[in-house]
This record gives structure tokens, sequence and C-alpha cells, in this order.
């Protein structure tokens, strides 16, 4: 199967172009922006000079070191997407980001947001920090220093980043809330075949 390649600025018919559980990997500019970025971006009038429409984000806080007058990336795993579901939505919808990258699965309002700004949510597989720093090319630019290291805008150029899943697409569909819903009807098959089978159990 051909390795699917977004290339940022990504356009919306790459982006409709993809449904849930889709590999993707991402060549091009990515930034990181996670809680408080997020605050800052959808309830201040601050803006950062690195222009997202067509965009990459990830939900990262970053270990990186400085050389010199470069910033080199160390390790750069993804956090947990759902804490960003309260501001997704609107950030989507200010930025004109078309793909926001992290740790697990997100919620109706950033399906919400997902459907009517043509975005995706994609996960990368947790534990894989130290991959996903090899796949940084560079460091272009960090902005918002005085949030600190993790809640720093990274700017970075990457190559291939990824494996990226896709988990909610422009049409509202959502593999985790999907998965739940066929978990729970195979868990309530397993317990019903338990309780038969350790029914004597009773007596």
């Amino acid at each position: 199967m051909e390795k699917k390649i977004l290339t940022t600025p990504i356009s919306d018919e790459d982006i409709k172009s993809l449904k849930i559980g889709d590999i993707v990997y991402l060549t091009g500019t990515l930034v990181t922006c996670r809680d408080t970025g997020h605050k800052r971006r959808v309830l201040s009038n601050i803006v950062p000079k690195t222009d997202l429409k067509g965009g990459a984000v990830f939900h990262a806080g970053p270990i990186v070191k400085k050389i010199g007058d470069k910033w080199e990336m160390v390790s750069i795993g993804p956090t947990t997407s759902m804490r960003m579901e309260k501001f997704e939505k609107e950030f989507l919808e200010i930025t004109g980001a078309k793909i926001v990258i992290g740790k697990g699965g997100m919620g109706s309002k950033t399906v919400d947001g997902c459907v009517k700004n043509t975005a995706v949510h994609a996960i990368f597989p947790g534990g894989c920090a130290v991959v996903a720093a090899s796949q940084v090319e560079e460091i272009t630019d960090a902005e918002w220093l005085d949030l600190g290291m993790p809640e720093a805008f990274w700017v970075m150029k990457v190559k291939e980043f990824g494996p990226l899943i896709i988990s909610i697409d422009t049409k509202g569909n959502n593999l985790f809330e999907n998965n739940k819903a066929i978990y729970k009807a195979n868990k309530e098959k397993q317990v019903e075949q338990i309780a038969k089978d350790l029914s004597f159990m009773k007596y």
C-alpha cells in the first residue's frame, strides 16, 4: 500500500480524503501547542507569528536543549489530547490548522470543530518520544517561551513524522467512540456467556 504523506500547508482536499483508521505521515512544519497555549490563543489577543493556516499542531510538551544559538529536540512524546477538548473547536476556527495530533481520543466538541473547519485529529503512538524526536529535522523557531519549555510554541521542520492514525475525520466519525461501542457490545456478550458457564457458583 502506498505510504500516505501530508505536506504542509495541507489542503482541504487532502484532509477530506482521510477517514478514521488511516495511517499517514507528515512532512513540513509541525508546531507544539498544549493546555496553556490553547488557552492563550483562544482567550487572549496574543497571536503567534507562525501562521497555522493549513498547518499541523502537536499536543506535546517536549524536552529541548540549546546548543549555541540553536535549539535541539531531545524528546517529544504526545500528551493527552482530551485536555485540549474545551478549546480545540475554537482553536481550529481561529487558526485554520488542518490536523491536530496527540495521545488518546477527543470528544464531541472537537468532532464538531473538525467537521465545520475541515480538519482531523490523529494519534501518535505513546512511548515513542525519542523516535518522534529523530523525525524532527530542525527547530526553526521558539515562541511563548515565557510559558516554560513544555507549554512553549515550538516550530519544527519534520520529515515523514509518524505514523499518525486518524481518529476523527471530516465526516464526524470518531474512532475511539466507535471502538467503545464495539467493546461494550462484546463485553455484554462475554459477561452473559461467563454467567452461564459459572452458573453453578450460586449454589
